[in-house]
């Protein structure tokens, strides 16, 4: 039997902050997943676990009707120390929800107790609960376990927090959201000496530092000046001794698109300088690159259905804000059935307040927006 909580928007800031205190890395969210499972059990939902890892779905039927629709969030966390100082930070060293998947998968819980208290609806809604959004494959992981052929779905629907933008704007894009995401690592190996006798060995670190400069002319000097693009190095590792010239240097970063044409010339040109840089210092460099987030791109129909769901509920709704080159791996559900991803504004950025900052929070202001929305959306995609 169901249990909806009297104030829906309390309940869900109170559930909000308590995943925000107890946050959970990818591909270890065991406890967050209990937590939805627990509150979907209080709501009288029937789930399952254990879907592509720690994945949760729970589906809400009500006869009369045959369609049906997926509502995603995603549920990780980030290896960022926090820095808001709240009551609610997180209480795990290194851990934190610094993108706002706490807010996202609250809002899910709160679109599921709204259309378990509608009658007025028919048909079949899915709520997916994934885990390891973060780099982690959870998407992936999901869809070979079946997720579409165990859960049928026509069509999918997801939405992300957005600083910068208006709290509780709906922003739908016409087209692309989020770029198509590269994983990259570069090792080069030379030949460890000591620091003072460099002519004795081969230097990975200063090989390391031309190959940092030259991989940034890819983006300006071999594609399009019209494609999007970015290469980004984040990590340079080497070296254990201030007097030692290492054996080894590692770089790794991330390559983001919005074309998947403009991806493939992208690592054929970093294989390229990889092994040029490898051949001037005499040294073996090896390029490994991971291709994880797909391009996320709205389906046009799914799209402006998600922005009539906006409209209906008298939320402010645009078109017009330009992609980001931000990744995010719903693009992967879109590779396979239709449907649109939203950003709902978390109020104004700046320091302190952007995504992935430590002193990022989610604005428990727009749960009962993006709850909303995603009802709203469904009910719209089954009518």
């Amino acid at each position: 039997m169901s249990s909806i909580p009297n104030d829906l928007d309390s309940a869900m800031t109170g559930w909000r902050r308590h995943l925000h205190a107890n946050p959970e890395l990818s591909l270890h969210e065991k406890n967050t997943a209990s937590f939805v499972a627990a509150r979907l059990a209080e709501l009288g939902i029937p789930h399952v676990g254990g879907v592509g890892g720690h994945g949760v779905v729970a589906t809400l039927h009500r006869p009369g009707g045959a369609g049906s629709v997926g509502l995603r969030a995603d549920m990780d966390a980030l290896p960022i120390e926090e820095a808001t100082g709240a009551p609610w930070a997180s209480t795990r060293k290194g851990v934190m929800h610094a993108c706002g998947h706490d807010g996202h998968t609250v809002s899910l819980l709160g679109a599921a107790a709204l259309l378990a208290a509608d009658p007025g609806w028919k048909g079949t809604v899915h709520f997916i609960f994934q885990p390891a959004e973060e780099g982690g494959g959870g998407a992936r992981a999901m869809l070979a376990d079946g997720l579409f052929h165990r859960f049928p779905m026509e069509r999918i629907f997801g939405w992300h927090n957005w600083p910068g933008l208006a709290a509780g704007t709906v922003q739908v894009h016409p087209g692309p959201v989020m770029a198509g995401g590269t994983r990259l690592e570069i090792t080069l190996d030379g030949q460890a000496v000591h620091a003072a006798m460099p002519h004795l060995g081969r230097d990975p670190m200063l090989a390391a530092g031309h190959l940092l400069i030259a991989l940034q002319a890819i983006v300006s000097r071999a594609l399009d000046p019209l494609d999007a693009a970015v290469i980004t190095i984040t990590m340079i590792e080497g070296g254990t001794a201030w007097n030692q010239i290492p054996h080894r240097a590692v770089l790794r970063g991330t390559m983001r698109h919005h074309r998947a044409t403009v991806a493939d010339v992208m690592e054929a040109e970093v294989r390229r300088i990889a092994d040029g840089v490898g051949a001037a210092y005499a040294m073996a460099v090896t390029a490994d690159m991971r291709r994880g987030a797909a391009i996320t791109a709205n389906h046009e129909a799914e799209g402006a259905l998600a922005f009539a769901a906006a409209l209906a509920l008298g939320q402010p709704a645009r078109r017009d804000l330009p992609p980001s080159m931000a990744a995010e791996d719903f693009g992967w559900y879109l590779q396979e059935r239709p449907g649109a991803y939203a950003w709902i504004g978390n109020g104004p950025g700046g320091t302190g307040r952007e995504l992935h900052d430590p002193g990022y929070d989610f604005n428990d202001a727009i749960l009962p927006v993006a709850a909303r929305w995603f009802a709203e959306t469904a009910r719209r995609a089954l009518g």
